[in-house]
C-alpha cells in the first residue's frame, strides 16, 4: 500500500508549528500536544499523544494527549513500544495487519506514525518518550511526515531518536 503524499494543508501545519517553536526554552509536553492539536487535527489527524517509558515497569505510560483519552499504560509490544524500543520512526498504513501488535484504543483509527525521542528531565537526565498520531484515513503518514515531525520535535526541545530509517508496515523505507 502507498502511503498519500503529506498534503498542503499538513505541510503548512508543520511550517506554522516550526514558526511557533518557543526557542531556548522547552515547554512542558502538554503545551507542545496543546500547540500541536489545533493545527494538525484540521490535516487528518485524529489523535496525538506522548508516551513516557518507565524504565522500572519496563512499559510506556500516557503523559499527555489530545484530543480524547487513550490506553495507558501500555506495554512494548504494540506500535508505540517498537517505535521505543528499535529507536526508529514506525509508520503503520493499516494497523489491521498487525493484529495483536496493534494496540486498539479507539477502533476508528487506521494508521499512525510513531516517532521515538527523549527530553530533558529533572537534574538534566533523559527521559525516553514516543510521540503518537493516529488517523482514520488508511496510509496518511509517509516519510515526509517523519522528517516533519523529527524537525517540529527538535524546534520544541525535544531529541528525536535515529537509529536508521523509518519502519513501514514493518519494513524499512529506504529513504535516505
Amino acid at each position: 500500500m502507498t502511503a498519500f503524499p503529506c498534503s498542503d494543508a499538513r505541510r503548512a501545519a508543520y511550517g506554522t508549528l516550526l514558526r511557533q517553536s518557543p526557542g531556548e526554552t522547552p515547554p512542558s509536553l502538554a503545551a507542545i500536544v496543546d500547540a500541536a492539536w489545533p493545527v494538525l487535527h484540521p490535516t487528518g489527524v485524529s489523535w496525538l499523544g506522548f508516551y513516557r517509558h518507565r524504565p522500572v515497569e519496563n512499559d510506556l505510560v500516557l503523559e499527555c494527549c489530545r484530543d480524547r483519552p487513550a490506553c495507558s499504560p501500555i506495554g512494548l509490544h504494540g506500535v508505540c513500544g517498537q517505535a521505543h524500543r528499535s529507536g526508529r520512526t514506525r509508520i503503520v498504513h493499516d494497523v489491521e495487519v498487525l493484529g495483536s501488535d496493534y494496540v486498539a484504543c479507539d477502533p476508528a483509527d487506521r494508521s499512525e506514525i510513531v516517532i521515538p525521542c527523549r527530553g530533558r528531565g529533572p537534574g538534566g537526565t533523559w527521559i525516553d518518550y514516543v510521540l503518537d498520531l493516529d488517523s482514520r484515513r488508511l496510509a496518511a503518514f509517509s516519510d515526509e511526515d517523519d522528517r516533519s515531525l523529527r524537525r517540529f520535535l527538535v524546534g520544541w526541545g525535544l531529541d528525536p531518536r535515529h537509529e536508521g530509517d523509518a519502519l513501514v508496515d514493518g519494513e524499512a523505507s529506504g529513504r535516505e
